[in-house]
């Protein structure tokens, strides 16, 4: 199983800077292209390559779907998990594919490498779509604690362990780590109401070859925070000088996506503007599943 793993990974990557990237394409290269970048540090894209990238395709576009460097499926024990480490791959990635502009698809924490990827490099750049994508670090991590210490009144066990978090640095891996299990072991990224539709993705994914090289580097996020200052940060200044520069800015959220408060997505939906941004009922962290044909139409609809 391990070898035929490899081999896979060999037949879809291509050297990039003299490391393995794992990317794949679908659709017609003629098309206009897209690339998604996945959340992390330490995810990859097995999720949205398994369910949503082909049918995107098939709305008429040329998607790009690629691991970051170290991450997931691109292999490389010298990986440094910084953004220019990551900026440095898309532009390589342009290259290779002899791509001019593209529009940027960025989910979680690919919200932000997309953001300040189109800030450093806005002529590459057509569209940038925030897909349940981070931007206000610091706001996110203070929701999901101050949320879960109103519900979770009298529960000494997990307030104890949320006076614990709140004294960690807040520029650390750890800090990162334990906010957000805390928000998974309290269901904030998943959907309320599975539908048919949802629970079929989501069978067919984890029964598929995708969910067996859903490889987690657990080293990402401790050398991402050893590595990069820009560790805890708020990308709402980089959206508005995009948008000043022209790139339109979209923005796709679920509306039970609990690591976000109100005011979050009212901020985000006001940078974006009202005809750029929608909120998917019964929808939460992973909305290309969740909600898979409505984040597909919304897409199609404002692209072309």
């Amino acid at each position: 199983m391990k070898q035929s793993i490899m081999v896979f990974f060999l037949m879809l990557s291509f050297l990039i800077n003299g490391q393995n990237l794992y990317i794949k394409t679908y659709g017609n290269k003629e098309n206009k292209a897209i690339i998604f970048i996945h959340g992390g540090p330490s995810g990859n894209s097995t999720l949205f390559e398994g369910t949503t990238a082909q049918k995107l395709a098939n709305k008429g576009f040329y998607v790009l779907v690629y691991d970051r460097r170290g991450e997931g499926r691109s292999l490389d024990p010298h990986a440094k998990f910084t953004y220019q480490e990551a900026f440095q791959d898309l532009n390589s990635i342009l290259k290779k594919y002899n791509l001019k502009k593209v529009t940027l698809i960025g989910h979680s924490f690919g919200g932000l490498v997309a953001t300040l990827y189109t800030a450093k490099y806005p002529q590459n750049v057509s569209n940038l779509i925030l897909a349940g994508a981070l931007f206000s670090q610091q706001e996110t991590y203070d929701h999901i604690l101050n949320s879960l210490k109103k519900s979770h009144k009298g529960d000494s066990k997990t307030l104890n362990k949320i006076s614990y978090v709140e004294k960690l640095d807040k520029n650390s891996a750890e800090y990162r780590k334990h906010c957000f299990d805390l928000a998974s072991d309290n269901d904030y990224f998943k959907m309320p109401n599975p539908t048919k539709a949802s629970k079929k993705l989501y069978s067919d994914y984890e029964a598929g070859k995708f969910y067996k090289t859903n490889i987690r580097n657990k080293n990402a996020p401790l050398l991402f925070y050893k590595n990069e200052k820009q560790n805890n940060i708020d990308s709402r200044p980089f959206l508005k000088e995009i948008k000043a520069k022209g790139i339109p800015v979209y923005a796709i959220y679920g509306q039970d996506d609990r690591i976000f408060s109100a005011s979050q997505i009212k901020s985000i939906k006001n940078i974006a503007g009202e005809n750029h941004f929608v909120l998917l009922e019964n929808c939460s962290h992973y909305l290309f599943v969740d909600q898979q044909n409505k984040f597909l139409s919304k897409i199609k609809m404002w692209l072309k």
